[in-house]
């Protein structure tokens, strides 16, 4: 009796874990085809949002939706700066310019359609990466480019008016001892009027393949973040004929028209080329401020001692310079008129495609006493294969 109550109960405990067994694993099949049904829902609106309303005579949507490319990635930062100001009672203007070295990066690039992700390191040149995503459409697109740099042995072309002729030389490629650090944040978006027979994504991410040649007239907008640092005790000369600043962050809105062509002269070749000038309506700068003791040690008489070698001065000065932190200024820097160019060239061969194309943006700022502007360019090669 005991033993047939204890089965009892042992039965009607594994029933009860059996049907709570089947109804989770019914839930989790319910959630699984409601997963793949939404997953399914997206990918078939992402496709029809790709050729939406496209001449199909122009550009073709190749069956295989992802792009899996392998990149490699060379590109440079020029910084000009203008500065003008007082030392040791004389009246001076500096012109600094930074001349990052052209650095060298490999990464992937992964999309769907036109929406995809892409990263990249740094294998040569100065240190940093870049983080970029894109969206793009039949009529629109959207892309985000962060990128982050650090120059080790930065280089200075420095023309200012407190150096006489003779020492000029010495001081067109001067080497600064401390990195700048630069990081920018470009975001960009257009929308184009012909986009029933002229495709962007074609030339840029290969999600599309544009058959014949077509122009198109462009409208763009864009936002820049940039964050230039140089504020390091032996960076301090710098930052002292900067007028006392060491740290300048840059915020951009600006909007443009341009024009866009693709030249399809072969069967699977493409070549585009962009430009669309941009203007700064949203122009605000926010510099910070240090201290040095850089005149301090100028009038010291040591400075002068005409026995010094140039190493010996070196010792002396930069073991003794310094900054200090002091006020943040922020304001707004007025227009200003920017420049965005691109250029590329695709080769499709089946699911495979070779593409190489390069970007170059003009950013402008300027306040009272500082004023200069930020080159940036870069040149993507690549290789990749539609799944």
């Amino acid at each position: 009796m005991a033993f047939r109550h204890f089965f009892h109960i042992f039965a009607g405990v594994t029933m009860k874990k059996v049907a709570i067994i089947l109804v989770c694993l019914l839930l989790c099949a319910v959630a699984a085809s409601a997963q793949e049904s939404l997953l399914r829902k997206l990918g078939t609106f992402i496709d029809s949002m790709s050729v939406k309303g496209l001449d199909r005579r122009y550009i073709d949507a190749p069956e295989r939706p992802w792009q899996i490319i392998a990149r490699a990635n060379v590109n440079q930062t020029i910084l000009s700066m203008k500065s003008t100001g007082d030392m040791v009672g004389t009246k001076y203007s500096a012109n600094p310019y930074l001349e990052t070295e052209p650095s060298q990066y490999v990464g992937l690039w992964a999309g769907y359609r036109g929406y995809g992700v892409g990263y990249t390191v740094n294998v040569g040149g100065d240190k940093g990466s870049s983080l970029s995503f894109g969206a793009t459409g039949g009529a629109y697109g959207v892309n985000v480019r962060i990128r982050t740099i650090q120059n080790d042995e930065p280089y200075l072309n420095l023309e200012t008016d407190i150096i006489d002729e003779v020492n000029k030389d010495a001081w067109d490629k001067v080497q600064l001892n401390d990195p700048i650090r630069v990081k920018t944040l470009i975001a960009d978006g257009y929308y184009l009027f012909n986009g029933k027979k002229f495709s962007y994504c074609a030339a840029y991410d290969q999600s599309v393949i544009q058959k014949r040649s077509a122009g198109s007239l462009m409208a763009g907008l864009m936002y820049n973040y940039t964050r230039i640092d140089y504020a390091t005790d032996s960076n301090a000369d710098l930052v002292y004929l900067m007028q006392g600043v060491g740290k300048v962050k840059l915020w951009q809105g600006s909007v443009g028209a341009g024009y866009a062509y693709n030249w399809v002269p072969a069967r699977g070749l493409l070549v585009n080329i962009m430009a669309m000038p941009m203007l700064t309506f949203v122009n605000k700068l926010k510099m910070y401020g240090y201290s040095t003791n850089v005149e301090e040690l100028l009038m010291d008489p040591y400075c002068w001692d005409q026995d010094l070698t140039d190493e010996e001065w070196d010792e002396w000065f930069y073991s003794r310079v310094h900054i200090s932190p002091m006020a943040e200024k922020t304001f707004n820097s007025g227009l200003s008129i920017g420049f965005d160019a691109r250029m590329s060239i695709t080769y499709n061969i089946g699911r495979w495609f070779f593409n190489a194309y390069g970007q170059f943006n003009n950013i402008h700022y300027h306040q009272t006493d500082t004023h200069g502007y930020l080159n940036d360019w870069f040149v993507n090669t690549s290789i990749g294969i539609r799944l």
